[in-house]
């Protein structure tokens, strides 16, 4: 009964190790809330993350139809009017951009910002409806060219809008849409004037984090080049070619409109389809902590079956206080992982975070296993796991196979270990004790 009794202890304490590695998990995801509070920081005095859309050519109109309405005197027919619009889209559209990145600063957290390097060419034809009713003709009204930006408040100094070659001057706003940006009046047309531009739009846009460009066109043709050596490519599509390296990356991108509905989707007013660059940061120290304490459970496992072991075969009889000591230290382990990452490199913070706590360890399980040896060799065990679990944290592809693999190393090595001893035996000797 005294084995069973002990198994018992060891479970429920294991079991409450749990509460601080709780604890600790809570702490990283409420350093991560901070940290994107920090990011919102920036983004509500700098600008935030940037969309591009256009140009896009809108030409509203008014006109006159007659209805039948029922009134006092019965029914009659009356005039009345009604607004409309018509939207086109450039028939090519080319962005060629260079992403300069920087960082801002919000306390212990660095939010990477950057400022684009904007250059858009597009062609644009569009056919300006005759009027089917000639006796009471549309009233076209002033069409306005224009330019969607996700915040406008990145624009640094004045961009510039030229239409076959002549500049002409914008103003703030989508026109009538809800949207932001900058815009161009043009002259008014007339109805059946076929319409042809050529436009060029150069820009110097700042951004936080994240750059979209939606393919608005009928043959869109994107380029983006950048120092920063860590993009992400997301969106709808993926570059066509791109190069990442240590010295920045370049990427390409070439989207037709038989593969995008971003033109029904801007009539509609729903959100647009786009490509998108981010620039992250490769080493997450939160996400990485966070995954780290999801192996916690299984270092306190580990080291409570090890103690087991060896009270039970050597019998050195171990507390449930020093169970949980060693549980609890096994457990700051962490919140000096994520304490240590947010001031030094991630991989720095562990191996100081490491160092300490198997140092830590050894030195104490040399006296509650009355050897020097026998401690060396759990600091030495617990070193293993740790440069274990760092190797399943960089690398997070194979993170499963890995952990896999190390189940069973450790399972089998526990096995081999254990397949001479007879269990009847201690549990019979330990009765025996208690007698």
């Amino acid at each position: 009964m005294r084995l069973f009794f002990k198994i018992a202890i060891v479970f429920f304490l294991t079991l409450a190790i749990l509460i601080p590695l709780m604890l600790v998990h809570g702490t990283i995801t409420e350093r991560a809330s901070y940290r994107q509070t920090a990011i919102q920081d920036v983004a509500g005095s700098y600008a935030g993350e940037q969309a591009i859309t256009g140009p896009v050519l809108v030409v509203p109109y008014v006109e006159t139809f007659e209805r039948e309405e029922t009134g006092p005197q019965g029914v009659r027919k009356v005039l009345r009017e009604r607004k409309g619009q018509w939207t086109y889209f450039p028939d090519a559209l080319s962005i060629d951009g260079t992403l300069a990145p920087d960082t801002r600063t919000r306390g212990l957290y660095r939010v990477p910002v950057y400022e684009l390097g904007l250059r858009a060419h597009a062609t644009l034809r569009a056919v300006i409806p005759s009027d089917a009713d000639t006796i009471r003709p549309r009233r076209i009204g002033q069409p306005y060219l224009s330019v969607g930006l996700q915040d406008a408040r990145g624009l640094v100094g004045s961009p510039k809008l030229a239409i076959d070659g002549r500049t002409v001057p914008l103003q703030g706003g989508f026109g009538s849409r809800d949207r932001g940006g900058v815009h161009a009046r043009l002259a008014i047309p007339r109805a059946g004037e076929t319409l042809a531009f050529d436009i060029r739009f150069d820009a110097t846009l700042g951004g936080t984090q994240s750059l979209e460009l939606v393919p608005i066109a009928k043959d869109n043709r994107f380029n983006l080049a950048s120092a920063w050596p860590h993009p992400s490519f997301g969106g709808s599509f993926l570059p066509r070619t791109r190069t990442v390296g240590d010295t920045g990356f370049r990427a390409r991108w070439e989207i037709s409109s038989l593969a995008t509905d971003a033109q029904s989707r801007f009539l509609a007013n729903t959100p647009l389809p786009s490509v998108s660059v981010s620039m992250v940061d490769p080493v997450d120290v939160y996400v990485l902590a966070d995954r780290a304490t999801k192996y916690g459970i299984l270092f306190v496992v580990l080291t409570f079956v090890g103690f087991f072991m060896f009270e039970t075969i050597k019998q050195l009889p171990i507390h449930p206080i020093q169970y949980a000591l060693v549980g609890l230290a096994l457990a700051i382990f962490f919140l000096l992982l994520v304490s240590l990452s947010e001031h030094i490199p991630f991989g720095a913070a562990y191996v100081i975070a490491a160092v300490a706590c198997i140092g830590l360890l050894g030195f104490y399980l040399s006296a509650v296993l009355r050897s020097a040896t026998r401690g060396i060799g759990f600091a030495a065990m617990l070193a293993l796991l740790y440069a274990a679990l760092y190797g399943l944290l960089v690398s997070e592809d194979n993170a499963l196979v890995l952990g896999a693999g190390l189940l069973f190393a450790i399972l089998a090595a526990i096995m081999i270990v254990t397949r001479k001893v007879d269990w009847y035996a201690l549990q019979h000797r330990g009765a025996m004790q208690a007698a």
